[in-house]
């Protein structure tokens, strides 16, 4: 073993999920040791060392070789018994919660960046996923992040690179290290929850056919093996399907900004039944229609209000949660069917405790995030796999199951504003000033629409009693509306700030409006009521989902 003396980082501090930095600022001499340090320092552990395992692998992105030979050589010198990874260090994050399930190890390792952009000048990331598949609590990643101001040394041992292509075992140091296909382990559960069979019988009899773009990030090999040769779907329309160490230069980010070639072959004349596309980690999802866009927040309430049709699920469902900026459509959904609902702040960790505790089945993300109880992460391809279901099911596109839904339980106009990248202290500002001024606006009359409520959401966990306060910003509005901000983090440049616009409508005469419409006079009293343009000298939004 040898011990490396070092000089703690003050930025080391994990957000919502993970530590997120520029490729070039992870490759300064020390950085991903010290964080990667601070983990096995910081991680909950058995009563002997040599009993702890781990998953490591990731979203294929540039540098993620270089950190697998790092953290295995590190993990070989804190003692670590025993490491299974991705072949060729590859792990979709779903994939990496699955393993950490099935092989009941002490945590996980996962090396990504999700949805942004990739390559030498683009993004890095690392987080570490606790014994149940999912992120971990606040207050491991709070210990690690104390662990990183105040490390003085990390252990590495000196040793040639690892083959992490072969599968098998192999040792080093005392360490076993499995080599292992997360493609078959995870299409296997697949199968299990959804019906194979019936998917491919609507392939062969009632023309269902899917278009899924990869975005050249890590879902490409489980999409051609689930989709392709255990469905039958058209090899040549899963596109981007060959993972890229820069994702083949586009933003891994499943919108319709950045899933272009997506969209445009939905909403051309040829456009299949469903379109879909996932991120650079694999656990974001987009959903399309023929010339239809699914937001999350609605296929979030059609799954919950269908979950039972599905093989997997067919006990029912024990309970559903959003994050607090979702749309409350699957609300509605609850409230007519008569399980609980929670309502939680942005993060997939929040999620964690309600699905052990068997309060939920389902929950889902405004941000392109659903999933269930079958992991402990959101999950693209899992999403997908449930509307062709869902579709081969009903025999309906994707449009009338989405109308039908609107028409029984009414219909939630929705969209987020981003502004990107603005000046960290400006964004700052801005929100501080927002939030003293909330408590003013209450009775207010701004474009027609009164406020009704302000409200600084904080989240009281039902299952720890754990407080988590400052989460976003809420104003309510007459009649059924609300305007929601909250800085993001996870970018990596200045904040992002997000403006969640939504309007509840039940007039079955109003359901098929356009959104931007809708949601105009909304839109209007955000921008006054946080003084944007004077604030930020941004006159619209970066990307509008």
């Amino acid at each position: 073993m040898i011990r490396v003396t070092t000089t703690a980082f003050d930025d080391q501090k994990p957000g919502t999920s993970g530590l997120r930095k520029t490729t070039q600022h992870f490759q300064q001499t020390h950085y991903l040791e010290n964080f990667v340090q601070s983990i096995f320092n910081a991680m909950p552990k058995p009563s002997t060392m040599d009993k702890v395992s781990l998953v490591l692998g990731g979203d294929g992105r540039f540098y993620n070789k270089t950190a697998i030979q790092i953290i295995i050589r590190m993990a070989a010198a804190n003692g670590i018994s025993r490491l299974i990874i991705g072949q060729d260090g590859i792990l979709s994050t779903p994939a990496a919660s699955l393993l950490i399930r099935n092989y009941k190890t002490d945590g996980g390792i996962i090396l990504s960046a999700s949805h942004n952009p990739g390559g030498q000048n683009g993004d890095f990331g690392i987080k570490f996923n606790s014994s149940n598949g999912g992120p971990a609590a606040e207050h491991i990643t709070n210990e690690i992040y104390q662990q990183s101001l105040n490390i003085t040394e990390y252990f590495t041992i000196d040793h040639d690179e690892q083959d992490i292509h072969t599968l098998g075992e192999t040792t080093l140091n005392g360490m076993t290290i499995e080599i292992i296909d997360s493609v078959s382990a995870y299409s296997t559960l697949m199968s299990q929850l959804f019906d194979f069979s019936q998917i491919k019988q609507a392939v062969a009899h009632q023309n269902l056919s899917l278009c899924f773009d990869a975005m050249h990030a890590v879902t490409g090999p489980y999409a051609n093996e689930i989709f392709v040769n255990q469905l039958g779907f058209e090899k040549d329309l899963i596109i981007n399907a060959i993972p890229l160490e820069d994702f083949g230069g586009g933003h891994p980010d499943p919108n319709q900004a950045h899933a272009k070639l997506l969209v445009d072959k939905m909403y051309s004349e040829s456009g299949t039944t469903l379109g879909a596309a996932s991120d650079g980690d694999g656990d974001r999802n987009m959903i399309l229609g023929k010339g239809f866009f699914v937001t999350p927040s609605d296929s979030l309430a059609v799954m919950a209000a269908n979950i039972n049709s599905i093989k997997g699920y067919t006990s029912g469902i024990a309970g559903v949660a959003r994050s607090m900026p979702t749309s409350r459509a699957v609300d509605k959904v609850a409230q007519a069917n008569n399980f609980p609902h929670y309502e939680t702040p942005t993060g997939w960790k929040f999620f964690g405790n309600l699905l052990d505790a068997n309060k939920i089945t389902l929950c889902g993300e405004e941000s392109f995030g659903t999933g269930s109880n079958h992991i402990r992460e959101k999950d693209g391809i899992w999403a997908v796999l449930f509307w062709l279901n869902l579709i081969a099911i009903k025999n309906q596109s994707v449009e009338e199951i989405v109308k039908n839904h609107w028409e029984k339980y009414g219909r939630h106009y929705y969209a987020r504003h981003d502004y990107e990248e603005i000046d960290s202290t400006i964004a700052q500002n801005l929100f501080e000033s927002l939030k003293e001024l909330l408590p003013s606006l209450n009775g207010k009359v701004m474009h027609g629409q009164k406020i009704t409520k302000t409200t600084d959401f904080s989240y009281l966990d039902p299952v720890d009693k754990s407080l988590s306060e400052n989460q976003g910003l809420i104003i309510q509005l007459e009649p059924d509306a609300r305007i929601i901000y909250r800085l993001s983090g996870t970018g990596t440049k200045g904040a992002t700030l997000r403006i969640y616009l939504e309007y509840f409508e039940t007039d079955k005469n109003n359901l098929n409006n356009d959104t931007t419409e809708m949601l105009n006079g909304l839109a209007q009293i955000a921008i006054e009521v946080a003084n944007i343009e004077s604030l930020t000298g941004r006159t619209s939004p970066d990307v509008i989902t």
